[in-house]
């Protein structure tokens, strides 16, 4: 299993540009029919899938899936997780965010 964490932020848009264009290739689609689906430029799409691009929205990344009919792949990516006992407070309801507790003492020596 690869080890993402070993990857900087531009290597994991490459390599996902990479993927794409192989995802977009197999499902007999030019780049000028996911330009046409998405909404985005040819040059955008060929950049990304070229690793020429350092950086890229999630946003665009999504409209890419939707292109290429591959947008159910976010389950693999974040799952929906079930409840969890440790987010429910005493009253039943769900607690909102996470605060961070001072381990800190406050008493002077």
């Amino acid at each position: 299993m690869t080890d993402y964490y070993e990857y900087s932020i531009p290597e994991l848009v490459q390599l996902l540009g990479t993927r794409f264009k192989d995802y977009r290739m197999r499902s007999r689609m030019t780049q000028k029919d996911v330009a046409e689906q998405s909404g985005l430029t040819v040059n955008t799409i060929h950049k990304f899938e070229n690793g020429r691009v350092p950086n890229l929205s999630l946003s665009t990344f999504l409209l890419l899936m939707k292109a290429i009919g591959c947008i159910n792949g976010i389950d693999g990516l974040m799952p929906e997780l079930p409840e969890s006992l440790y987010l429910i407070k005493e009253s039943g309801r769900k607690t909102q965010r996470i605060r961070h507790v001072s381990t800190k003492s406050n008493t002077l020596e």
